[in-house]
């Protein structure tokens, strides 16, 4: 093994960000089918060819003949968060989530009562990071949803 990692193709890249993502998901590392599905690959050949080829520049573990063996051998860190401000991808993600927890609850009758709190939790994410628009506009819905709880 080397002993500094060779960088990733950007294949392989997203390969091992998804291996991350799954183990990060699930506790578990992902089988090569799984892997070959997820990023719509169409052989486990070509999975094996891009695990193979990132074992050896460093980035993959794998245990010899145990299923589900895949380690990341030093995870992407984290981003550290400096600042309540977000960038407008993240705060559109954030409305497009939460427009999906107000569809749910809107199709139900009654609303989820635990879906309710987890609504009104995402509304508050909303609140703290400045969202203020988005927070107003989403308020009435909200108190509809209550008075049918």
């Amino acid at each position: 093994m080397n002993e500094k990692p060779i960088m990733p193709t950007k294949k392989q890249r997203e390969l091992l960000t998804f291996i991350e993502a799954f183990i990060v998901q699930n506790s578990y590392s992902p089988s090569y089918r799984e892997i070959m599905k997820g990023l719509d690959y169409t052989s486990v050949a070509t999975v094996s060819l891009h695990v193979n080829s990132l074992i050896k520049r460093g980035h993959l573990r794998k245990r010899e003949h145990s299923a589900r063996s895949l380690e990341v051998v030093s995870p992407s860190e984290k981003p550290k968060v400096s600042t309540n401000q977000i960038k407008p991808a993240e705060e559109k993600w954030l409305v497009d989530r939460v427009e999906h927890y107000f569809r749910e609850l809107e199709s139900a009758k009654p609303p989820n009562v635990a879906k309710l709190d987890e609504l009104y939790v995402l509304i508050g994410a909303m609140k703290v990071l400045g969202m203020d628009g988005a927070v107003t506009s989403f308020l009435p819905r909200l108190k509809a949803l209550k008075a049918n709880k």
